[in-house]
């Protein structure tokens, strides 16, 4: 079966409920129009048995017409829309006068009524609607008085009523249904503006994004939305290009170095020391590599990986101070001092794993880019059920306009090459990776040729 489209199912729902509020309505309408003709009928009806048992008088268990000829010449002469036709029997049932218009039919009584009971009954094969009231004479009866209304012209205007609404409703449905098509297609066409715009961009050209409507409905909000997440998707990618460049450059050139060297070395013989020199050296770049790709792939690993987390307690105390005491030979061999101010058993919930290579990078970073002499403070609170831990040094800082790029692979401050210290630019986008996928708060304050602050927040 073949689906509508979107906009002919737009105009289908609008007709669904449409068609069951019009049905509603004309129910209602046809309801009330019912019960309003039959209520004036019930109402004629009474009427007329009221004013007929005023005209009458009752003498020794007999009753007749005060003004016999008058009430003869009246209406009842001639059929007019709605005839009312009259009848009076005895006690015996028998007739004692009746309407001209009954000409030579009767209306029948019926015992098991009760007065003034409205039932319906057929005269000359036409129905009618009638009701009987007693006549009385110190409460004996002495008679009835029958009164009937024909149904004919009642049923004929609900006849033509009913036929008009089910006439009338296909007719108004499809009539709102072209309505709603052609509003609906009028609606949703910027829909089709975003489609044409979505199916020209391509991982090769994020250029183009989708043209705002006008006015800011739904519409507007979605194709804001797609357009930010086509800047999001842009910026991504090209990080992403850059990436693999910088991945590729960075791999390239130790296996570059070492291929030269070992072409060099067999060029020609060499002494033993002269091979133990450059083997040493073809090993210490092969660690380099070796140190790169593990970085590479802690970055990869680490992408998304929350369903792998193992979060339990973690003294975080303990854990500053083994950080300090595995990086003592850097710290003796730069002569810098340590301001330790950290709190006593201060325990967090985190990965066991993946929160020490974050403190390890930070701290290691500190000791870096710090000049010999230095001093690098490391602070551990606990306040309010919030852990802050802040890392700081008087380095040589990083300078503004490098500050937002930090957290970019292969990224290297201008400062930190001056200083020509190694470093291959991937510590802080591991650090800010792993602490978003463990939800501590990451802040980084620095300025050039003072130090550097780290905050860390853990909630």
């Amino acid at each position: 079966m073949q689906q509508l489209s979107f906009r002919n199912r737009i105009a289908s729902y609008y007709i669904i409920t449409t068609a069951l509020l019009i049905c509603a309505v004309f129910c209602m309408i046809y309801a009330i129009v019912s019960f309003s003709v039959y209520n004036h009928v019930k109402e004629d009806i009474n009427s007329e048995v009221e004013k007929h048992l005023e005209e009458i008088e009752i003498k020794n268990s007999q009753f007749h017409l005060i003004n016999k000829e008058e009430w003869r010449e009246r209406e009842h002469n001639t059929i007019d829309v709605n005839p009312v036709f009259v009848q009076f029997i005895d006690q015996n049932k028998n007739i004692k006068e009746k309407s001209p218009n009954l000409k030579n039919l009767e209306l029948k009584f019926n015992a098991q009524s009760t007065p003034y009971q409205l039932y319906d009954s057929k005269l000359a094969h036409k129905l009618i609607r009638q009701a009987q009231a007693p006549i009385r004479e110190n409460g004996k009866i002495v008679g009835y008085l029958i009164v009937a209304l024909s149904l004919e012209a009642p049923n004929l205007l609900l006849h033509d009523l009913s036929e008009a609404l089910l006439i009338s409703y296909p007719i108004i449905l499809l009539v709102l249904f072209l309505i709603a098509r052609l509003i609906a297609g009028r609606s949703i066409k910027p829909i089709s503006s975003i489609m044409a715009t979505s199916n020209a961009i391509t991982k090769d050209n994020l250029k183009s994004r989708i043209p705002l409507p006008k006015t800011r409905d739904e519409l507007y909000i979605l194709s804001e939305t797609i357009n930010n997440l086509l800047d999001r998707l842009e910026t991504a990618i090209e990080r992403e290009k850059q990436f693999t460049s910088d991945a590729s450059h960075e791999l390239r050139t130790p296996l570059t170095v070492i291929k030269g060297t070992l072409e060099v070395l067999i060029r020609k013989p060499r002494t033993t020391t002269e091979y133990e020199e450059k083997i040493n050296f073809c090993v210490t770049e092969v660690n380099r590599l070796n140190h790169l790709v593990d970085q590479l792939l802690l970055l990869a690993r680490y992408e998304n990986e929350k369903q792998s987390l193992k979060i339990e307690s973690v003294n975080l105390s303990r854990l500053l101070i083994e950080t300090i005491d595995r990086q003592s030979f850097l710290i003796d061999s730069k002569n810098i001092q340590i301001s330790n101010q950290i709190e006593d058993n201060v325990l967090c919930e985190s990965d066991h794993h993946l929160l020490p290579i974050i403190i390890t990078n930070i701290i290691s970073n500190a000791l870096k880019y710090s000049n010999e002499n230095g001093v690098v403070e490391i602070q551990l609170k606990k306040s309010n059920n919030r852990i802050e831990c802040v890392i700081s040094d008087s380095g040589i800082g990083i300078s503004e306009e490098d500050l937002d790029k930090i957290f970019h692979p292969f990224f290297r401050t201008k400062a930190a090459n001056q200083a020509h210290i190694k470093g291959m630019g991937l510590g802080l986008s591991i650090v800010q990776r792993l602490c978003t996928l463990l939800t501590i708060d990451l802040k980084v304050i620095s300025t050039e040729n003072i130090g550097t602050r780290v905050y860390l927040f853990f909630s």
